[in-house]
């Protein structure tokens, strides 16, 4: 907590979207969660929150002994949590995941798809199963799991799915980022981690797309998130060069970027407020300095994307198709 309280002593953003007190303060006792990434950043913060107001929060971490070392400081709080290693860039970890909640679990109240990575390089790496690593760790692993989910999702209607994405998703009105079905692995191009970076986050906007237009009637709604800019340890461990950007930045950017509680606010708006359900497959943004259409800086609870590549129905049916092939599941 020592750090949480450092960091938030300084002023927000004068136009950081906030979560209402009165959704801050429901009582989510009797519902069980999942958070992705849930032992550091804007996934613990989401984290902590929801066993705060009663909810049984299940971390899946990569690293099971970090989820169990934060977790310590939610002795008190009212609700409760288990931690479950779940390697994301692993389908065989994602599957034994699902498989060990399902043994414990039948109603599975809000899915938060929480975790993510940036793979840095000139030279494109490969998960195990021979993805390429940042689509891995954000679409690929997040895609199966909430498709091997989606019984106790159903059953615990009306549930939630949220699917963090990113500002970077939209890029510049002269290049829009779009899924590359011809190359999705980066076996054939000359690789770019910004744009691997990129694809990820469209692929990401579409799948909340589809889900959302699949599911309707079930009860189970779907959005995509931009958080914000959190100063989180996103992009950390990518190797020297992005580990030393990051200290060298810190300062400089701290005054633009957002705390990590700001961050979650979003991923708290999808999973707990009135609201978000009415606005199923939309897309929901934190203000943000990065937007390069200016109109979107601002965010919203739901914001339009300006990317057209990442709204495309046809587009999302045909991605979705291609990943239950992908992953095993067709």
């Amino acid at each position: 907590m020592a750090a949480q309280k450092v960091e938030e002593c300084h002023m927000p953003r004068k136009n950081t979207l906030w979560v209402d007190d009165a959704t801050l303060s429901k009582d989510v006792s009797g519902k069980t969660y999942i958070v992705t990434g849930a032992n550091s950043g804007v996934g613990l913060e989401t984290t902590r929150q929801l066993i705060k107001q009663g909810g049984h929060v299940v971390m899946a971490c990569r690293r099971v002994e970090a989820g169990e070392e934060v977790a310590r400081d939610f002795t008190g709080l009212k609700g409760s949590y288990e931690v479950i290693g779940c390697d994301l860039a692993d389908l065989a970890s994602v599957r034994s995941f699902a498989e060990s909640f399902r043994a414990k679990h039948t109603l599975l109240h809000g899915l938060m798809c929480n975790a993510g990575a940036v793979i840095m390089g000139s030279e494109a790496k490969y998960s195990k199963d021979g993805f390429e690593m940042t689509m891995a760790a954000s679409f690929w692993g997040h895609f199966l799991l909430t498709e091997l989910l989606l019984e106790p999702l159903k059953a615990a209607a009306p549930s939630r799915v949220g699917i963090l994405s990113s500002v970077v998703h939209a890029n510049s009105p002269a290049k829009r980022y779009a899924v590359n079905f011809d190359d999705i692995d980066w076996k054939t191009r000359k690789y770019s981690a910004f744009d691997a970076y990129g694809e990820a986050k469209v692929a990401n906007v579409l799948y909340g797309v589809e889900l959302a237009d699949r599911l309707n009637g079930t009860g189970v709604t779907t959005a995509s998130i931009h958080p914000g800019w959190a100063r989180s340890n996103f992009g950390r461990g990518s190797g020297f060069l992005m580990d030393t950007l990051f200290t060298v930045l810190r300062p400089l950017t701290h005054f633009m970027s957002d705390s990590n509680w700001a961050s979650a606010q979003t991923s708290l708006h999808v999973l707990l407020s009135d609201d978000a359900p009415n606005h199923n497959g939309t897309y929901f943004s934190q203000s943000s300095v990065l937007y390069r259409d200016k109109e979107c800086r601002d965010g919203g609870w739901p914001m339009a994307s300006p990317n057209p590549n990442a709204t495309d129905l046809e587009a999302a049916r045909k991605l979705v198709d291609l990943a239950r092939e992908k992953v095993g599941l067709s």
